[in-house]
């Protein structure tokens, strides 16, 4: 098997160095208006398509939500923290595809959007942010409420804007939609001066986009693929590592082709769930820190990993050194800075996996025809082997409280594989991602890179605006809930039914886990006084209803069932329920940090059993 890397092959043709681009949703026989620059904003929200808006009004933003109040193509959603507009901004962009959009004035409330930018930033969401500024004037002043939002977001965003001349406004949100939902999906920053938004100007939308030095990769070299496909058909230990790129390319269904023509075996990160379903034979779920054995250990031998819109995170290779230690590294992204970037990828493939796995599928079927097929019984019986040993379950809790796993499962399998599930960051997070079973994609959001806590509410919102015919559940913890819980109130005024399972463990869970295993126990500051206690503080059920929702609560394993039919039974308002769960529930299996995926723990003390050395 060839372990030199396959060089691109040299381009022939002269390439341009700054293309011009189609506008998005260019109107056709376009009349120039004579408007304020506030009014462009608008108008240009209107014609590049966008729907919602996710945002809060202040001074420097201003004059723009006096237009936006007379738009008729336009749905304003008034929030209660510009983090939650900017989650719930990815929430919908997750879940449909689309751009979302949030709004925010200038110094704390652009300064409020940067997790949420950062998060986007991390899983590739596509997201455009609308941001007033002080005054062309006042900048670099120390002027009320300024902050360098472009400065402070560069690193965090795909690109930032700052507009001063009104006359720009129609351009720079066109191509912020563009940059956004092109290439590799991301969140776009801009920054409009109030100056800008009050002075009159033309309306004109652009005809074409003028961006030297944006040419995403989207075809990928023929040779490469017919490399990759060669090795796929003559791997005899081959593994597709499928991560989040292939949900946002919207190639699911030829991943399904690719899936079964190759009959190898396919591990999906925590962003890649439901990319290719759960109920397929050839899927072994979710490799990593936590996920399940067999997946682990199928990358660990592998003699080829195909590696599908990936990027080799830390949470996935474990000890970087000794992943994978034998194995050929295909590796197809749309983003060249990913190829080789953590992991040497011996054929790297630039281009979209709209485009590289059907092309795939085609070169995998003349590689058959040419090599015929590998014989891969053998890695089979040993994968099969490792799914029965060491399937994902849990044991009975010592303290006699819910298994919060228990809770997860079953509110995945009552409210089945077309609901939507929002999870907030730590163990209610990778007990969602495992105990839920995946049919679809866009149907699991999560934070995955950043893991910012209190993600899930507002995520599950804009996921609700987004797909208002969709189940929405959001699996929350008691902590990430209360970062962001004050977004309830939206929903209950906007109209925006969400259901909320709260993972009430009355600690920070992941970080008391942490302690038990590597700390001895000692549980220094984790105790949140939410759900064991007899003074709960909060009392969930109380908040919710304070917020014009529902509140119920489920205390015991016979309460479970008839609490989440009762919760899916209520349509017209939000819905939080308080599952009041073991605090000593762990999440298994495990990799610690910085620990090699041989060392995987399957329960506290289990060490899976397989040839480290073949």
């Amino acid at each position: 098997m060839a372990k030199g890397p396959v060089p691109a092959p040299p381009r022939t043709t002269p390439q341009p160095s700054a293309p011009s681009v189609v506008a998005p949703a260019a109107p056709a026989g376009q009349i120039r208006e004579e408007v304020d620059g506030a009014t462009s904003i608008v108008r240009s929200l209107e014609e590049v398509g966008a729907e919602v808006i996710f945002g809060i009004p202040g001074g420097a933003i201003l004059p723009t939500y006096d237009p936006l109040f007379d738009s008729t193509r336009l749905r304003h959603i008034l929030v209660r923290h510009e983090q939650g507009a900017g989650h719930a901004a990815t929430g919908y962009a997750a879940a449909t595809g689309k751009v979302g959009v949030c709004m925010a004035t200038s110094g704390p409330g652009a300064t409020n959007l940067i997790t949420a930018l950062a998060d986007a930033h991390m899983d590739s969401v596509p997201l455009v942010a609308i941001t007033g500024q002080v005054g062309a004037s006042a900048i670099g002043t120390d002027a009320f409420q300024e902050a360098d939002i472009v400065g402070a977001t560069m690193p965090l965003t795909k690109h930032s804007f700052l507009v001063t001349d009104p006359d720009e406004i129609p351009a720079r949100i066109a191509e912020a939609f563009h940059i956004a939902s092109t290439g590799r999906p991301g969140p776009v920053l801009v920054d409009i001066a109030k100056s800008a938004q009050q002075s009159r100007t033309t309306f004109a939308w652009p005809q074409q986009l003028d961006l030297p030095g944006y040419r995403p990769s989207v075809k990928p070299h023929s040779r490469q693929v017919r490399e990759a496909a060669r090795l796929l058909a003559t791997s005899r230990r081959a593994v597709l590592y499928v991560g989040g790129g292939v949900i946002r390319a919207q190639a699911s269904e030829s991943l399904r082709r690719l899936t079964d023509l190759s009959g190898a075996p396919v591990v999906t990160t925590l962003m890649a769930r439901g990319a290719l379903p759960d109920s397929h034979p050839q899927h072994l779920g979710m490799p990593g820190m936590h996920g399940s054995v067999a997946a682990v250990a199928a990358l660990q031998q592998a003699d080829l990993i195909v590696t599908l819109g990936a990027r080799f995170d830390d949470r996935v290779t474990g000890q970087l050194s000794s992943f994978a230690p034998k194995a050929t590294i295909v590796h197809a992204d749309i983003d060249p800075a990913e190829i080789s970037k953590n992991r040497h990828a011996d054929v790297p493939i630039v281009g979209d996996l709209a485009d590289t796995i059907p092309d795939l599928v085609t070169e995998l079927a003349a590689a058959h025809e040419q090599f015929g097929k590998p014989d891969i019984e053998a890695w089979w019986q040993r994968l099969d082997e490792l799914r029965e040993t060491y399937p994902l379950g849990w044991t009975p809790t010592a303290d006699g409280h819910v298994a919060p796993q228990h809770v997860i499962s079953r509110i995945g399998e009552i409210a089945g594989p077309d609901a939507i599930y929002a999870s907030g960051v730590g163990q209610h997070q990778m007990w969602a991602a495992q105990f839920i079973r995946y049919e679809h994609p866009r149907t699991w959001l999560n934070s995955g890179g950043l893991g910012t806590m209190g993600y899930a509410v507002p995520a599950a919102m804009g996921a609700k605006v987004g797909m208002p015919d969709r189940t929405v559940w959001a699996i929350d913890g008691d902590g990430c809930f209360q970062m962001t819980n004050q977004e309830l109130a939206t929903c209950a005024l906007e109209g925006i039914p969400i259901k909320v399972a709260v993972i009430n463990n009355s600690s920070l869970g992941m970080v008391r886990q942490w302690q038990t295993l590597f700390y001895d126990g000692r549980y220094s500051n984790t105790d949140l006084n939410t759900g064991h206690q007899t003074a709960r503080i909060p009392d969930f059920v109380k908040l919710a209803e304070a917020y014009g929702c529902v509140g119920l609560r489920a205390e015991t394993v016979a309460d479970v069932d008839d609490t989440i039919r009762k919760a899916m039974e209520i349509n017209d308002r939000p819905v939080v329920v308080d599952f009041v769960v073991s605090r000593d529930a762990m999440v298994w299996p495990m990799v610690a940090a910085g620990v090699s995926n041989d060392d995987i723990q399957y329960a506290r003390g289990i060490t899976p059993s397989w040839d480290r050395d073949e």
